[in-house]
């Protein structure tokens, strides 16, 4: 059974043993329902072995070349019902939507026949002590533990990954050992050199992920779910090297659950959307959940005709008709984040468009936030980046010049008239001054949708798509622009650079609340400068006095940033973690995080001079872009 916590304690438990398996792709293939209030379909994962056991595999490579092209003709010379498409004369767009939304016709439906333990029932497998000891209790299987809670799982299977035609070329230069597990040594073989492709690949990765995650399954796999997690094993697989490295789970969530809200929306229509939940995406798929799992992913999305499916995803994705009155929609991201940063809106929203008239004064305006030259440096400045390898903005020419990344508005019906009048005037001079602030953008474009009025914050920031409440717009556009250069400064600091562990949440608040200043300081042109100085000690003052009566009417422990202190970043042998003071109700309405570091940020612009400190930042953006940090 796995380790009990009590449900009265405020710590969010992050199960998933990371260091034995890493997920490092997801594949998404779902259906909404707005008459049952349900998402279901499957994901496909796929893992590298983890940091502790990438050294053990047992898909050797010092033996017969033979074998594997023996196994290569029998792959190949099965039936397999994805269509190939040649990757070097499809354009990218049909490359990756057209193919890659087609279908779930071939789905398995053997569901309820399935012989394994439903998610009502308390895992019998074993403790989580059991399982970071793995080599010292060889006879024992190995448990991929994944973070799930709120999922009805119906079924878990290996995905037959050698089954997909042309997949023999990621095998060529590869050799197996025992005859006995050619296959399985295969599979595993294939998923490693699929994840490990270099960057510049990334189309041809993405295309094979899609495919691969299309492959029969070819076993199903013992499972069990306890509160907080997943427990997937194989019988007779001790070790992670050799445990699956591809598998599907088919389940279905809850209407409860915790990390999907279905609501209406303003203009009384059904809508269901991610609202930034304490337990992040582990009701919505399971998962990965301690920041270190930095994943790509894609997702097939289905829902009725007349709905708008809205994802972080780099792709602005066009629906596709697959049957009258359904509709299929198609998003992916190629740069690593943690699974918690993924975000869904399903609803009827509208595209607010701009009048022709108001589209040209914004390019006009967007020309006047060009770099000034004394800080054109950074821009061009070629370095190596520290991150894992991606298809990086920050390599990109075209990318580092970009002042404005392509942007869209959504909102229900009945406020598109008040998204026109500020937001959509807002966007390009906020995104100008950012860029002007920090250069590069991280991500290639951005949507902005105003989300249902029972969204418990102002707004919320994930990769490619910003939720703002309607409490933004009546505010006119300081309000509404404050709070839009807030999210947009998440993208670098949130996002881009994320913190290591949770607890130390400053590191994306504190720095979005103070650089929230900056930007909109350059995005309002028409005000002097003493204008933006007292706009910003009055802004100060404000903050001031809110962080006083937070601090006398609060719990002290709440209070801290670092309150891990000295353990902050440790995590157990297998990965698994807690997120202090994670679950504590009241701790989701403190903005001490906040304001305590705006506080510290300011107080060290005002030491070293704002100019020089910001020079600082830029430097610190292109050194740390694409990984996580803590406070040191």
């Amino acid at each position: 059974m796995e380790t009990q916590l009590d449900p009265t304690k405020d710590d969010l438990p992050l199960m998933a043993n990371t260091s034995y398996m890493l997920v490092k792709h997801y594949v998404l293939d779902l259906d909404v329902d707005f008459k049952t209030k349900v998402i279901e379909g499957s994901i496909v994962l796929f893992f590298e072995t983890g940091s502790q056991y990438r050294e053990t595999s047992s898909a050797g490579e010092e033996c017969c070349q033979s074998q594997f092209d023996e196994t290569c003709k029998m792959r190949a010379s099965e039936p397999c019902h994805i269509p190939m498409i040649n990757v070097s004369t499809c354009s990218s767009k049909t490359e990756y939507n057209d193919f890659a939304v087609s279908g779930k016709e071939e789905e398995a439906t053997s569901d309820e026949n399935s012989n394994h333990s439903n998610n009502e029932q308390a895992s019998g497998i074993s403790s989580s002590k059991d399982r970071c000891d793995i080599e010292n209790h060889g006879n024992k299987d190995f448990l991929l533990v994944l973070d799930c809670c709120d999922l009805s799982v119906l079924k878990v299977e290996e995905v037959d990954v050698a089954a997909v035609s042309g997949i023999e070329k990621f095998t060529r230069s590869a050799k197996l050992t025992s005859v006995s597990k050619e296959l399985e040594n295969l599979r595993n073989l294939i998923v490693r050199e699929l994840v490990t492709l270099p960057a510049d690949r990334w189309k041809e990765q993405l295309y094979y992920f899609t495919h691969c995650s299309q492959a029969p399954g070819c076993g199903e796999l013992l499972f069990s779910s306890g509160t907080w997690s997943l427990e997937i094993r194989k019988s007779g697989i001790q070790t992670p090297a050799d445990f699956p490295h591809a598998i599907r789970i088919w389940y279905k969530t809850k209407p409860e659950g915790r990390s999907v809200t279905w609501t209406i929306d303003q203009s009384g229509r059904p809508c269901v959307y991610t609202m930034g939940s304490p337990i992040n995406n582990r009701a919505l798929f399971p998962c990965q959940e301690p920041p270190i799992a930095l994943s790509t992913w894609q997702a097939s999305v289905r829902t009725a005709a007349g709905f708008v499916v809205l994802m972080s995803g780099e792709n602005s994705a066009e629906p596709v008709q697959l049957q009258e009155g359904k509709l299929s929609w198609y998003y992916y991201v190629s740069m690593p984040m943690p699974a918690s940063t993924f975000t869904i809106a399903v609803g009827c929203w509208q595209e607010v468009k701009q009048q022709s008239f108001k589209q040209t004064a914004a390019l006009e305006t967007n020309t006047e936030f060009s770099l000034p030259s004394s800080q054109t440096d950074f821009r061009w400045h070629e370095e190596i980046c520290g991150h894992v390898e991606y298809p990086c903005r920050f390599q990109n020419p075209a990318a580092r010049l970009q002042a404005v990344i392509p942007y869209r508005v959504f909102a229900p019906w009945c406020l598109m008239e008040s998204c026109e009048e500020y937001l959509l005037q807002l966007i390009p001079q906020c995104l100008s001054a950012a860029y002007a602030t920090l250069g590069t953008h991280p991500f290639s474009r951005l949507d902005v949708l105003i989300v249902p009025s029972n969204f418990s914050s102002l707004g919320m920031a994930s990769p490619h798509i910003i939720f703002l409440s309607q409490s933004v717009l009546p505010g006119g556009s300081h309000l509404c622009g404050t709070r839009l250069c807030h999210e947009i400064a998440h993208a670098w600091f949130g996002l881009a650079i994320g913190a290591r562990d949770w607890t130390e949440e400053w590191i994306s608040e504190g720095f979005a609340t103070f650089l929230e200043d900056i930007f909109w300081a350059r995005a309002q042109q028409q005000l002097s400068h003493d204008e933006i100085k007292g706009q910003r000690e009055l802004k100060a003052l404000l903050r001031w006095r809110r962080l006083r009566d937070e601090v006398q009417n609060s719990e002290e422990e709440l209070q801290v940033l670092r309150p891990k202190k000295e353990s902050t970043g440790e995590l157990s042998e297998s990965g698994a973690s807690v997120v202090k003071y994670g679950l504590k109700a009241e701790k989701i309405f403190m903005q001490v995080h906040y304001l305590k570091g705006y506080f510290l940020l300011r107080s060290l612009a005002r030491t070293i001079g704002e100019v020089s400190y910001l020079a600082s930042l830029r430097k610190f953006v292109v050194k740390f872009h694409g990984q996580l940090v803590l406070s040191q």
